[in-house]
């Protein structure tokens, strides 16, 4: 039995591949880097993530990509001891390029630009004779595709117009297998909000015709009461018993109406069923994530080279330094609402979630923040107040959505502080708040030594205003520490997480 999501925290589009030695799963990351994570399970049950595909920025090109662009929908293949990623870096950036790797968990090569693929999720299949297709999707044309030369990038003919689709709207996502005499194209449709679905259409060739299955489509969520919403974009893998699994993207929305997503597009694993020639997929169980507790210290010199830390357009090496007394951030102007922010982030992986951080800003400025995008984010700023408007720190807390910003304000004194941002699932029933989204908390207290416990409650806020439906940054929050001028001090970061 697997606990879905499979995985936790914002992993929209997973692809999968089944190797000899497991499977390996790739998603999309946008404007973060490390970019492409790849996970690795035995078995399907247990996930580890083992590295990522982009971890030079000139691999992406993500600087000047603006919110919501960047890395978008990954095809992970493997093929005789190699493996393949196929993806598009959109407004942009680098565009549609292929990246190998003999190991998935790196390094993977530079990737050779495809200039064809004039859209976005590119998928990756080669026929018989080992010919190379790519199927995209591009707007109006729905399902297009091309064949290419791989070492080269060149494409072999002119990208032809492949399947219109179901006839639900916005048809992409799509993915080519041979299974037996057929070809079968799996697709996204509905856009990837309440209509998501997964659609299929098979052909006795790679490049079609192709003819829609007759109960299109094959998954869908909507206008269900599931606890999972949105699927779609998926993609199959064969099982060792000759089985078959979909992974796909979901949500898990909270409160009364289901409403509001606050973790984003998380990956999820059904079964898949083969009637008259046609997959049939069902709507994944919702199993809940497993609770979690772990502390990141830094007193001894460790740095940010776990696998789960992340930046906004930047690799955190750029920022981030291991000292013996902490983890140094260094800002470098940028606040929260930059496109390049000082920002040492994780994906929130739980909807009851509990974040600190033990921070010196005895040389700088900056905090905690949870963040959607540069226009939706809330967090906790401190900084060492100076004259006899503020003798200690100045602590200030902020909410900013499009079009709304708003700051409270606090002091503590001189010396550590411990900052703190607190969520919680609304009720599910008719109680007040069950319409909303999940409840934060921000708080702060004095971390020094002999300082009082004392934690001083800055804002409450309704989660409801940065959840996926209402940022629209593709991604979910990203969770984390962050310098704005000078030097932060960070001793520790515990996270814990259930839902």
């Amino acid at each position: 039995m697997h606990t879905n999501p499979i995985l936790s925290g914002f992993n929209p589009d997973p692809s999968i591949v089944s190797t000899p030695d497991g499977y390996y799963l790739a998603t999309s990351s946008f404007e973060y880097l490390p970019g492409l994570p790849i996970y690795y399970s035995k078995d399907l049950k247990d996930w580890a993530l083992v590295g990522h595909v982009a971890t030079r920025e000139e691999q992406v090109r993500l600087a000047n990509v603006p919110t919501p662009g960047g890395v978008w929908a990954p095809t992970l293949r493997y093929r005789d001891g190699v493996f393949y990623l196929i993806v598009s870096v959109f407004l942009g950036g680098r565009g549609c390029v292929v990246f190998t790797a003999t190991d998935p968990a790196g390094p993977w090569s530079d990737g050779i630009t495809i200039g064809a693929v004039d859209g976005i999720d590119p998928d990756l299949a080669w026929d018989q004779n080992g010919t190379a297709y790519v199927t995209f999707a591009r707007h109006p044309d729905a399902i297009r595709q091309v064949r290419v030369d791989l070492a080269t990038g060149e494409a072999l003919e002119q990208p032809r117009a492949l399947w219109p689709g179901s006839g639900l709207y916005s048809p992409e996502g799509p993915h080519l297998y041979r299974r037996g005499d057929w070809w079968y194209l799996i697709a996204a449709e509905g856009g990837t909000d309440r209509g998501h679905a997964v659609t299929v259409a098979r052909s006795r060739r790679p490049d079609g015709p192709f003819e829609s299955a007759p109960h299109n489509p094959i998954l869908t969520a909507a206008g269900t009461g599931s606890p999972v919403q949105n699927t779609g974009h998926a993609d199959l893998v064969e099982l060792p018993d000759g089985g078959t699994a979909m992974v796909l993207l979901g949500v898990r929305p909270v409160g009364l109406t289901q409403a509001f997503s606050p973790l984003g597009r998380e990956a999820f694993l059904t079964g898949v069923e083969w009637q008259d020639g046609w997959p049939q997929a069902c709507l994944p169980v919702m199993g809940g994530t497993r609770p979690e507790q772990v502390e990141y210290h830094f007193t001894h010199g460790e740095g940010a080279d776990h696998p789960a830390w992340i930046g906004v357009r930047r690799m955190p090496v750029e920022f981030t330094a291991p000292t013996s007394k902490g983890l140094l951030v260094t800002g470098d102007g940028s606040s929260m609402g930059s496109p390049r922010p000082c920002f040492l982030a994780q994906r929130q992986r739980h909807l009851r979630m509990e974040f600190r951080a033990v921070l010196s800003v005895a040389a700088g400025s900056g905090g905690v923040a949870v963040r959607n995008a540069e226009d939706n984010w809330f967090g906790i700023e401190a900084s060492q107040g100076q004259g006899q408007d503020c003798d200690g720190v100045r602590i200030t807390a902020r909410a900013v959505v499009a079009g709304f910003d708003r700051t409270w304000e606090a002091t503590l004194p001189t010396g550590d502080v411990e900052l703190a941002i607190i969520a919680s699932p609304p009720p599910s029933d008719f109680s007040a708040g069950a319409v909303g989204g999940d409840r934060i908390r921000l708080t702060a207290r004095a971390a020094g030594t002999g300082a009082s416990p004392e934690e001083v409650l800055l804002a409450e806020l309704d989660g409801r205003h940065w959840a996926f439906e209402t940022a629209k940054a593709f991604t979910g929050r990203a969770f984390g520490v962050y310098a704005v001028d000078g030097e932060v001090l960070v001793r520790r970061v515990p996270y814990r997480g259930e839902d």
